[in-house]
């Protein structure tokens, strides 16, 4: 997957930008920009891509994308076929962290506001949300009675909420976050690239090291002090991420799973499920599947 970067500035100089996206299906970009973006998805299924994490994605999810964190939804593949009556939904909120001036932000009144940004350097899904949350996120859209500034102390009330509310995932690792945010970005974006594009497929370190012209040896240690694990086991973890994706969907059998993730054998398919999800895909199937 190539990754873009798209320009998010509101045309009317606004401090944040709230848009409602319905389309056939949502944007298959895998893509990034300064802007913090609070999503919430009001129709339609598919798999969400937000830094190295990959995950199924429902009606009703709420999540906060942070800066410069690459992303990207992909409907299910009912979605893209000719006739299809479905339709993606979702209202977007794009902010940037000093979206009201670096002062004002720096109050102590906004201090659970900031550490939430902070947070969502990784990406967070949130859980079980009270309704009032929901309801007020929704507003921020559909009262076009709202003035500029309602609708600011609105998304102030909401950004509040999530801070306080204490359900909630971090998606993406630590070390992704970091090695993106490192110098040597060109290089990076090129070993990521090529992961996401090539990991359902039999790669190595060796494999990725030459695309950015490196010592394997040099690599394997370049890894592991950004990820803190090995790139076996970073490339272990984003299949079984997508194995779960397939999982989810029920259309495969298990064994056909285990392959398609880019393992070659269903042993260590289950041992590498079971390290990961603490359980084995029969347990998660049972625990998850809906």
């Amino acid at each position: 997957m190539k990754l873009h970067y798209l320009d998010r500035t509101d045309t009317e100089f606004n401090s944040f930008s709230v848009t409602r996206n319905k389309h056939k299906h949502f944007l298959k970009v895998w893509h990034y920009h300064p802007e913090l973006e609070l999503v919430l998805v009001l129709k339609s299924t598919g798999t969400r891509f937000i830094g190295d994490s990959i995950e199924k994605f429902h009606e009703g999810d709420v999540v906060l994308i942070g800066a410069n964190l690459p992303h990207m939804w992909i409907n299910d593949a009912a979605y893209y076929q000719d006739g299809s009556k479905l339709r993606a939904d979702a209202i977007s909120i794009h902010f940037r962290k000093d979206f009201l001036g670096n002062s004002f932000m720096g109050t102590k009144e906004l201090r659970q506001i900031n550490h939430l940004m902070d947070k969502a350097q990784q990406g967070m899904v949130f859980h079980n949300l009270p309704t009032q949350t929901v309801d007020l996120l929704k507003k921020t859209e559909a009262d076009a009675s709202l003035s500029p500034f309602k609708k600011l102390l609105l998304l102030l009330d909401v950004l509040d909420q999530l801070a306080r509310h204490k359900g909630y995932s971090v998606l993406s690792s630590k070390g992704f976050l970091t090695s993106f945010s490192e110098g040597d970005n060109k290089n990076l974006k090129a070993v990521y690239e090529y992961i996401f594009k090539n990991f359902n497929h039999p790669i190595s370190a060796t494999d990725v090291a030459r695309v950015i012209h490196m010592n394997p040896s040099a690599f394997s240690r370049f890894f592991k002090r950004i990820h803190r694990k090995t790139f076996t086991a970073y490339l272990n973890e984003i299949r079984i991420g997508y194995a779960c994706k397939l999982l989810l969907e029920g259309k495969q059998k298990i064994l056909s799973i285990c392959y398609d993730s880019g393992f070659n054998n269903i042993s260590n398919f289950n041992r590498q499920f079971k390290k990961i999800k603490k359980m084995s895909p029969t347990e998660f199937l049972d625990l998850y599947a809906q």
